[in-house]
């Protein structure tokens, strides 16, 4: 109760501070002075293009210049200083945990519970599963970030929506040939070409990826190709087609238990080398998005998207797997912008239809190769179907605006078993999830909002596999997992301002967030004999604080601060758990969500200096300090907090056509031993995994301007 209290006066401080920056400007410099900064568009939020001052929840946007110096490997090397989001990196390389507001911290593989957008085309799975593999930083021009539920916009989606966005937005033909390199074999090679003329702009990325990785049996390699093309066919309509391909291979090592991880925290699990677990992975996807606007004052806008999937992929741990998939998805939006009684009104529906279905096998995994004899055969459909209405009414014109939202939502699984007298499965799941949130301007770029919506979360293909005590074991699908639901309310304030005359405090942006959710009938993990199952936890509450700053103190020195607060408990959980061939009823009411820090806090301090004419240097630090975290439902064991601090340089050197890009840095300076990634609620106690030690990088870009 002290540190909720502790925290609120905190909160009332920030919040007194940050309001009085423009306040104190205002008496000594004339609003001809002022420039608003917080206009940018995103698209993500509201599935309509909205400013960011105008939504009525928290968002943000990363532009890819923010990045252009630091390590670009995996998302938390991009994304880690962003209020609100927590990312656990399994071995250094593209597979992250991510977890907003505590939504995808359930998940042991892949990402849950945040839909994940390319060029906003869901590069989640129907289910709401999601690998990022094809996810190239150097193709990447922007990245917008929606935190909270989105459920009444998304499917699957009560954690929030990450949309990586193409670098459509150059101003001139170039090619770029990049390099990036660090400690324990890691290599990124590739180049980026854009094309622009009066009718068309392309874009076309490869890299090649390849690491050894910091702990044994730990090495990855990916082929990863890009592209995007964008060309109006007339003044008031885009026509974009965005595909990729990419193929490789990534080594698991797997996790410890406290006594090896104490040992040799580095060491391979000797379960996982014996079995040469590893994920071998080719896919692709073609998009085609029409844009248009039916009339000369855009009153009216048609957007109609359509897409095609192939999957392939092998799995190898107690079994060998493989999965073949193919899919077709589409989506659409009409947008209608009127008056209603003199007052600004956006409407606007659309619908969104993702099929996928594929053949999966299993054979005996000997040591890392596929058997001869097929021990499961089973033909697997996963569709998603919804529909979505929305409404932005303008209660006071450039003050204040109500926003209604909400969705329906159909996801269907079958599962055809081909051998076996295990009984085919169908499981349908369905919800209608409605939000109402206000925005109120306090001044044109300060804004109060607030927001309460129903969330919905169904469980993905992999989480329905039926275990050996459900109430039905002759099924393929587990008959008792049902979806989680939650409750969702949030309130806060978001702001910025610019001031290009004055030297100190030129330009500040800040939003702080309080949220509470209430979740019913959790979906957690739980473990029987190393084979991972889910199951329903009763209720639980989270109720938790954001605080983000990013203010440029003088010219080109920046501050960006982050912290997040969470306070997450079961409220009612009983369940059994398997310890060897005993079965125990146990009580986890009342006991924290594991794999989810109390405290987050992150600042990253960066310089940006003209050194001459052709040549600018930059310089940055980043600290972030992560409270400890618990391993399991039963709260059995915590793990030390840990401190990292980071450090990069580089230089731009700019020569008429041609650019050269030099950067490099140190990552965990200090080179702490800590856990990075939790297995939750493991039966054999091998919940640790390490983060990287101290590792080194560096990085040569080459363009050509045409």
């Amino acid at each position: 109760m002290n540190y909720m209290l502790h925290m609120g006066r905190a909160c009332t401080a920030v919040i007194a501070v940050v309001l009085a920056v423009p306040f104190a400007f205002s008496q000594t410099q004339p609003d001809t002075t002022r420039t608003y900064q917080i206009d940018e568009i995103i698209v993500s939020g509201t599935r309509t293009p909205t400013k960011v001052i105008d939504i009525p929840y928290s968002v943000q946007r990363i532009n890819n210049f923010e990045y252009k110096f630091d390590k670009k490997i995996g998302i938390n090397d991009v994304l880690g200083g962003t209020p609100g989001l927590f990312m656990q990196s399994r071995y250094g390389n593209h597979d992250v945990r991510i977890s907003i507001r505590g939504f995808g911290s359930r998940s042991n593989t892949g990402i849950r519970g945040v839909r994940i957008l390319q060029d906003g085309i869901p590069e989640s799975e129907p289910d709401g599963q999601t690998r990022i593999e094809s996810i190239d930083f150097q193709n990447i021009g922007s990245i917008e970030i929606v935190k909270g539920n989105a459920s009444s916009l998304y499917t699957n989606a009560p954690g929030g929506v990450i949309n990586f966005i193409s670098d459509l937005g150059f101003t001139a033909s170039s090619v770029t040939q990049f390099n990036e390199f660090g400690s324990y074999g890691l290599s990124s090679n590739g180049f980026k070409t854009a094309v622009k003329t009066d009718e068309y702009r392309f874009l076309a990325t490869y890299n090649y990826h390849s690491a050894r990785g910091y702990r044994v049996h730990s090495q990855d390699y990916w082929h990863i190709f890009n592209s995007a093309l964008e060309t109006q066919p007339t003044e008031h309509s885009k026509l974009s087609l965005v595909g990729y391909y990419v193929s490789g291979l990534i080594k698991l090592p797997g996790s410890l238990t406290k006594a090896q991880f104490e040992k040799d925290p580095f060491q391979p699990n000797p379960r996982d080398v014996s079995r040469d677990a590893k994920r071998i992975s080719k896919k692709g996807r073609l998009g085609v998005r029409f844009e248009t606007a039916l009339d000369e004052e855009r009153h009216n806008e048609l957007e109609v998207t359509g897409y095609g999937t192939i999957k392939y992929f092998e799995r190898t741990a107690a079994t060998y797997r493989v999965f073949n998939r193919s899919g077709v998805g589409a989506s659409g939006r009409f947008t209608n912008r009127s008056a209603i009684a003199g007052h600004d009104n956006e409407f606007s529906f659309g619908g969104d239809l993702f099929y996928q279905a594929g053949p999966i096998e299993e054979y005996d995994n000997l040591a890392g190769v596929k058997g001869d004899i097929l021990s499961l055969l089973s033909d697997e459909t996963i569709s998603n179907a919804g529909f979505y209405l929305q409404n932005s009414f303008s209660i006071i014109n450039q003050r204040m605006r109500m926003l209604l939202t909400g969705r329906y939502d159909n996801v269907v699984f079958i599962n055809n078993n081909q051998l076996g007298a295990v009984q085919n499965s169908k499981r349908t799941f369905g919800k209608f999830t409605p939000k109402v949130a206000l925005n109120y301007k306090l001044t044109p770029t300060i804004a109060l909002y607030t927001s309460y919506g129903l969330g919905f979360d169904t469980p993905a293909g992999n989480e329905l596999d039926n275990f050996p005590i459900s109430s039905n074991t002759t099924l393929t699908l587990n008959p008792d997992l049902q979806p989680q639901t939650s409750k969702n309310f949030e309130i806060g304030i978001k702001g910025s301002y610019s001031v290009d005359e004055v030297q100190f405090f030129r330009k500040v942006f800040f939003e702080l967030t309080f949220f509470n959710t209430t979740i019913k009938d959790e979906v957690v993990p739980f473990d029987i004999d190393g084979a991972v199952y889910f199951r329903n936890a009763a209720n639980t509450k989270r109720t938790g604080v954001e605080i983000g700053a990013d203010a440029e103190f003088t010219y080109g020195l920046r501050l960006k601060t982050a912290y997040t607060f969470s306070n997450f408990k079961y409220d009612e959980y009983n369940a059994l758990s398997y310890v060897g061939d005993a079965v125990l009823a146990q009580r986890f009411s009342g006991n924290v969500v594991p794999s989810v820090p109390k405290d987050n806090f992150s600042v990253t301090l960066s310089y940006t200096r003209v050194l001459h004419d052709y040549v600018t240097g930059f310089v940055k630090t980043h600290y972030m300090n992560i409270s400890g975290m618990y391993v399991d439902d039963l709260n059995s064991h915590k793990t030390a907090g840990y401190q990292i601090l980071n450090a990069s340089a580089g230089f731009d050197f700019q020569f008429d056509r041609i650019n050269v890009l030099l950067s490099g840095g140190v990552n965990n300076i200090a080179n702490k031993t800590y856990v990075a990634f939790i297995n939750i609620n493991a039966a054999r106690k091998d919940f640790y995994e390490a983060g990287e030690p101290r590792n080194y990088y560096g990085g040569l870009n080459v363009g050509f301007s045409l």
